[in-house]
């Protein structure tokens, strides 16, 4: 039997117009600090997030959205930023912000593969499921 760990998640979401209130989930953060992990997957659906703002500037989202990454990944490509452990990484990203790119708040849950459960979250949380007609 593999180990299980316990782990925090956060959605990305897209708020194109802060003031109405609608979003989109467009990635997941993931951090498993027993697993020394923390990644993210982020799937970007421009035509949803057209549907709430014809208007967005679809190039800032996506450079927003690289940032993420790079965040996780540590290191000097993201500044200062990136020389906090994992856990502080994990924090500052989650951190309540009123801009077009915000997070959910922070869930737990446990895991033995910290990967995989990225995945299925990304599955089942951002990418959505065109429904077909009922038979």
């Amino acid at each position: 039997m593999s180990a299980e760990w316990t782990y925090d998640y956060a959605l990305i979401r897209v708020v194109p117009r802060v003031e109405r209130g609608e979003q989109i989930n467009v990635g997941v953060i993931l951090s498993c600090v027993d697993a020394d992990f923390l990644q993210c997957r982020i799937d970007l659906d421009e035509t949803r997030l057209r549907a709430l703002d014809p208007g967005i500037d679809m190039d800032g989202i996506r450079d927003a959205l690289a940032i993420v990454p790079v965040v996780c990944a540590g290191g000097a490509a993201a500044g200062p930023i990136g020389q906090l452990p994992p856990r502080g990484r994990f924090r500052w990203l989650v951190s309540p912000r009123s801009t077009i790119i915000q997070m959910s708040p922070v869930h737990t849950g446990r895991t033995s593969d910290p990967a995989g459960t990225l995945d299925r979250l990304l599955e089942t949380m951002v990418r959505t499921k065109v429904l077909g007609p009922k038979s």
